[in-house]
């Protein structure tokens, strides 16, 4: 744990050093929800770092300042941040329609005489789903890794758009990952070299990069699943912009101070640009920016970002009204995660996550089973398949890999490798209706689609 001098002023917003080491042993220790967690705050009493737990379940080094993770998709604020920065620059218009920087053999997408921005892809609202539906990972461990640029123009030349431009937000790592592949191309440079330029070197962070082989192994965190396993390290070589990016805490308190002190910075411009520009997120309270999500307003206001990956779930927030700023980075891909951390930290009122509880799996007749095989439909282009396997059932999201679901009774069922449950509605006929999703918190009805 560190910390400096300046975190004992008189008045200080965060909780003290000890009590959020007392939240990451918890955490940790008690509730088995991460393997290491590092937390990194910045406010006018200075600058902190708490951090508890190790490289790896099976690698006794303490994580610390220096320790990389994967950051996932907090790499999307990074992507809309160099979109701002190159039209600052004049090399690119927030309002060019994706089509002029990219070959002239990709047919994008068009609805009603309208063609996709960049800012549509910035701020979810293209049109194009979360995934492209010719993604098919030979390793779902690694799913971004084998993906390439040809199947995703011929994905992108295919495609019919299910709604208008700009008309709903829709969450799409495809989206931003052709925005950072759009940029590249204009800049002629790869995304990791062209955000190093950006942004990275002009906030001297040194210890972030799209590749682990920055860290050289030796200060890279292994990734765990649920069950506390080591994972494989994601590759995202077509998709960067979505979720390529691995930090420190130190080098993403560097961004975290820029976020909060921006007009002392060189990239208070393109911040600005990127806050500027709102729409509707689809989340009661919440606007997105480019990149960002903005909720509530006034001197309670929270801006911010979360990722997740195979092995790492991070969280980066701030509050612009109180100058304050806070990154938790966790090298273990649990629903609890960081981001309740983040919130409380950011504001006490928002509670800690209660740990799942312990679900018990029980043994049903297979045959019972058979009623609930088929295609559940969550949200547009966003499915959820039931399959059954001899005494075995399974669920498969789109993009996703298949994972066994367990019984708790006849038409309740959970997930191991993540919190999450799923139930069956049934008619009078023993037909099955819908599903619905029980994770984080809300329930989302999935009606049956195809049997």
């Amino acid at each position: 744990m560190t910390f400096s001098a300046a975190a004992v002023s008189s008045n200080p917003h965060f909780p003290s050093p000890a009590e959020i080491k007392r939240i990451l042993v918890e955490r940790i220790d008690q509730q088995r929800q991460s393997v290491g967690i590092v937390v990194g705050t910045f406010g006018p009493e200075g600058r902190v770092i708490v951090s508890h737990g190790n490289f790896g379940a099976f690698y006794a080094r303490p994580v610390d300042a220096d320790t990389g993770f994967e950051i996932g998709s907090i790499t999307k604020v990074f992507t809309t941040l160099l979109l701002a920065e190159m039209a600052g620059r004049g090399e690119v218009g927030l309002d060019d329609p994706v089509a002029m920087h990219l070959p002239a053999t990709v047919h994008m997408p068009t609805r009603d005489g309208c063609e996709i921005t960049l800012t549509d892809l910035a701020t979810h609202t293209s049109g194009l789903p979360r995934l492209p539906e010719n993604m098919a990972p030979a390793d779902d461990d690694n799913p971004y890794a084998d993906y390439s640029v040809d199947q995703m123009y011929a994905f992108l030349s295919a495609y019919e758009l299910p709604r208008a431009i700009g008309s709903q937000y829709e969450y799409s790592n495809l989206g931003m990952g052709l925005l950072g592949h759009a940029l590249s191309r204009r800049a002629g440079l790869s995304y990791g070299a062209l955000v190093r330029e950006r942004i990275l070197a002009p906030l001297n962070m040194r210890s972030t990069a799209d590749t682990p082989a920055v860290y050289m192994k030796s200060r890279l965190a292994n990734g765990h699943d649920a069950q506390l396993m080591p994972v494989l390290n994601w590759d995202l070589p077509t998709l960067a912009g979505a979720g390529a990016m691995l930090s420190t805490a130190d080098d993403m308190l560097n961004f975290v101070e820029m976020l909060v002190d921006a007009p002392a910075s060189p990239l208070h411009a393109a911040l600005a640009t990127t806050l500027a520009i709102r729409r509707p997120s689809g989340a009661e309270g919440d606007e997105t920016g480019l990149g960002w999500v903005i909720s509530g307003s006034g001197d309670d206001q929270v801006i911010w970002h979360n990722g997740g990956t195979g092995g790492y779930r991070s969280y980066l927030g701030f509050m612009p009204a109180k100058s304050v700023g806070v990154v938790a980075l966790s090298n273990t891909s649990t629903e609890a995660g960081v981001d309740d951390i983040g919130r409380h930290l950011l504001d006490s009122k928002n509670p800690l996550a209660e740990p799942p509880r312990e679900r018990v799996a029980i043994t049903l007749d297979p045959a019972i089973y058979d009623r609930y095989v088929g295609v559940y439909s969550l949200a547009p282009e966003f499915e959820i398949a039931i399959t059954r396997e001899g005494s075995s059932l399974f669920a498969q999201a789109t993009g996703q890999g298949r994972h066994e679901i367990f019984a708790e009774n006849d038409s309740q069922f959970f997930l191991k490798v993540v919190n999450a449950q799923l139930s069956f509605d049934v008619g009078a006929d023993g037909r099955t209706t819908s599903m619905t999703l029980h994770q984080n918190g809300i329930d989302q009805r999935a009606p049956k689609v195809a049997p």
